[in-house]
């Protein structure tokens, strides 16, 4: 099941299955309308005509997703309350969940405003009634007070909530390839393993290096990874050979 396709994500989007999809997921270009580049690897982040450019596409994941899908759309503050309003048109704004905020803390800091450190995720559910989320399987961080709870649920910690701490992927890990707007797979992993199950499948329709892929791959699940950057697609032929992906040109 396991496919990289290369092209135009809209078109790609057409040729997956009414409903076959459990988990989509996609850090979407953010229209800053600039070139983002690290090293030789580039591509260009739109910011006209930007409503016309992902509300088809957002209509379109909505149509694969199964009846107990759920939907997730990483922005940041540029377009993240417009997206709000498309996806609510699109999905209906009871099956609205949660707006997860990514919390970290790098790179310069502005004197004339409140340093923009977080990114937005929204999160959809096809059916608000009806979707996976496996309480067990969240990730546990200690108590800011511990002394205030008991030593039993100390040693437990505690569950997360919809704001995120995590770093940015470290410049000299083994995880940086060097792509531009790379997200940790920290992040990714969190999500495969709340939101989906074993052979469920998971979809990227802006896929970039290929993170989802691993988190998906490394927890048993199926997934398709859309790009129409070649940098992109050569990247995660490399990152997820492992897991025998299908290569689609379109």
């Amino acid at each position: 099941m396991n496919k990289i396709i290369f092209g135009d994500n809209l078109e790609a989007l057409k040729t997956i299955e009414t409903g076959s999809v459990n988990v989509s997921y996609s850090d979407i270009p953010y229209g800053t309308g600039k070139v983002q580049k690290r090293g030789n690897i580039e591509y260009n982040d739109p910011s006209e005509n930007y409503k016309e450019f992902i509300y088809p596409r957002i209509e379109e994941v909505y149509r694969v997703l199964a009846k107990d899908g759920s939907f997730f759309l990483h922005a940041d503050y540029r377009w993240i309350h417009y997206l709000k309003v498309w996806c609510d048109e699109i999905f209906g704004r009871e099956n609205f969940i949660n707006e997860i905020i990514w919390s970290y803390d790098y790179g310069g800091r502005s004197k004339v405003k409140w340093p923009a450190k977080h990114d937005n995720i929204l999160f959809y559910a096809k059916n608000h009634k009806k979707y996976t989320f496996r309480y067990d399987q969240i990730d546990r961080i200690p108590y800011l007070a511990p002394g205030l709870v008991g030593p039993e649920k100390a040693s437990k910690g505690k569950t997360l909530t919809d704001v995120w701490q995590n770093t940015i992927v470290p410049t000299m890990s083994k995880e940086n390839l060097h792509y531009p707007t790379q997200k940790p797979l920290a992040i990714l992993n969190r999500i495969i393993k709340v939101h989906s199950y074993e052979n469920d499948l998971i979809l990227d329709w802006c896929a970039g290096s290929g993170s989802l892929g691993e988190a998906a791959g490394n927890f048993n699940r199926s997934f398709i990874m859309i790009d129409n950057n070649p940098s992109a697609i050569e990247i995660m032929e490399k990152r997820l050979a492992k897991f025998n992906p299908e290569i689609i040109k379109i």
